[in-house]
Protein backbone atom coordinates (compact mmCIF):
# COMPACT_ATOMS: atom_id res chain seq x y z
CA UNK A 1 0.00 0.00 0.00
CA UNK A 2 1.48 3.32 -0.99
CA UNK A 3 1.99 6.03 1.62
CA UNK A 4 -0.47 8.87 1.89
CA UNK A 5 1.35 11.91 -0.20
CA UNK A 6 3.36 9.68 -2.22
CA UNK A 7 2.96 8.77 -6.23
CA UNK A 8 2.97 5.48 -7.30
CA UNK A 9 4.09 3.83 -10.29
CA UNK A 10 5.68 0.71 -12.10
CA UNK A 11 9.53 0.58 -12.71
CA UNK A 12 11.02 -1.56 -15.26
CA UNK A 13 14.55 -2.24 -13.99
CA UNK A 14 17.57 -4.39 -14.90
CA UNK A 15 17.57 -7.22 -13.09
CA UNK A 16 21.11 -6.78 -12.04
CA UNK A 17 20.39 -3.23 -11.32
CA UNK A 18 17.84 -4.51 -9.07
CA UNK A 19 19.45 -7.12 -7.12
CA UNK A 20 22.56 -4.65 -6.11
CA UNK A 21 19.45 -1.97 -4.91
CA UNK A 22 18.31 -4.69 -2.64
CA UNK A 23 21.52 -5.82 -1.69
CA UNK A 24 22.57 -1.94 -0.29
CA UNK A 25 18.12 -1.52 0.79
CA UNK A 26 19.40 -4.64 3.23
CA UNK A 27 22.84 -3.19 4.13
CA UNK A 28 21.64 0.30 5.12
CA UNK A 29 18.08 -1.33 6.93
CA UNK A 30 15.53 0.45 4.71
CA UNK A 31 13.16 -1.01 2.55
CA UNK A 32 14.18 -0.99 -1.45
CA UNK A 33 11.37 1.37 -2.09
CA UNK A 34 13.03 3.65 0.54
CA UNK A 35 16.48 2.81 -1.02
CA UNK A 36 15.21 3.95 -4.57
CA UNK A 37 13.47 7.07 -3.01
CA UNK A 38 17.16 7.82 -1.25
CA UNK A 39 19.39 7.31 -4.35
CA UNK A 40 16.63 9.49 -6.61
CA UNK A 41 16.74 12.16 -3.86
CA UNK A 42 20.77 12.30 -3.67
CA UNK A 43 21.19 12.42 -6.77
CA UNK A 44 18.79 15.65 -7.44
CA UNK A 45 20.77 16.87 -4.56
CA UNK A 46 24.05 16.51 -6.33
CA UNK A 47 22.69 17.48 -9.60
CA UNK A 48 21.26 20.89 -7.81
CA UNK A 49 18.05 19.99 -8.45
CA UNK A 50 17.16 19.71 -4.77
CA UNK A 51 17.96 21.38 -1.79
CA UNK A 52 20.26 19.80 0.55
CA UNK A 53 18.65 18.38 4.09
CA UNK A 54 21.64 21.01 5.60
CA UNK A 55 20.51 23.79 3.51
CA UNK A 56 16.85 22.91 4.59
CA UNK A 57 17.36 22.86 8.36
CA UNK A 58 19.30 26.22 8.03
CA UNK A 59 16.02 27.62 6.09
CA UNK A 60 13.91 25.69 8.94
CA UNK A 61 16.20 27.78 11.41
CA UNK A 62 15.44 31.17 10.10
CA UNK A 63 11.84 30.97 10.66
Amino acid sequence: MASPGKKAFPLRIDPVLWEEVERLAAQELRSVNAQVEFLLREALVKRGRLPSAAAQAKKENRK
